[in-house]
């Protein structure tokens, strides 16, 4: 017996702390699903359309909110403007030990008929990474912050497409 109200208890005290579920998804116009093109590559960084792509598909899937290009209501679409490279740290006059990379897209969104329903110019993120002796391993390094960074600008795109609404 003492089990039981006890149990009602819990469960009246857990309906009454206030938690609810959270409002879906707001987007403009009504647009439920997004399909989201490969961005158009015009830095110098080969592969890094592919990564922020797939960054961005991951976010709008990991929130409900992807769909293919054949159900879709609406379409992202953007392009890589720069990625850039400095150094942060330096050993000597010639030797960097740290650089950093920053990467800018330009990101847009469209309804079927073409109309703009939010764009976003300039978005960047910047990340610093180890030089090391190997070059190989540099480059392993770089590779691992352009990762960080795309995954960055894809929660930065899909959190300033929603808070707009």
């Amino acid at each position: 017996m003492k089990s039981e109200i006890l149990i009602i208890f819990i469960c009246l005290l857990m309906s009454g702390c206030g938690y609810r579920f959270s409002e879906a998804t707001r987007l403009p116009g009504g647009i439920r699903h997004i399909s989201v093109a490969t961005l158009e590559n015009r830095s110098g960084e080969t592969g890094a359309e592919s990564i922020i792509t797939n960054d961005l598909i991951y976010e709008m899937s990991r929130n409900g909110i992807h769909g293919q290009s054949d159900t879709a209501d609406a379409f992202l679409s953007g392009v890589i403007r720069s990625v850039s490279i400095d150094s942060v740290s330096h050993r000597g006059i010639n030797t960097s030990l740290q650089r950093r990379i920053r990467l800018t897209i330009d990101l847009s969104l469209k309804d079927a008929s073409g109309k703009i329903l939010w764009s976003k110019n300039g978005v960047s993120a910047n990340e610093a990474y180890n030089v090391m002796s190997d070059k190989s391993a540099t480059e392993w390094n770089k590779r691992a912050a352009i990762s960080v960074l795309s995954k960055r600008l894809a929660e930065n795109a899909y959190h300033q497409l929603t808070d707009n609404f």
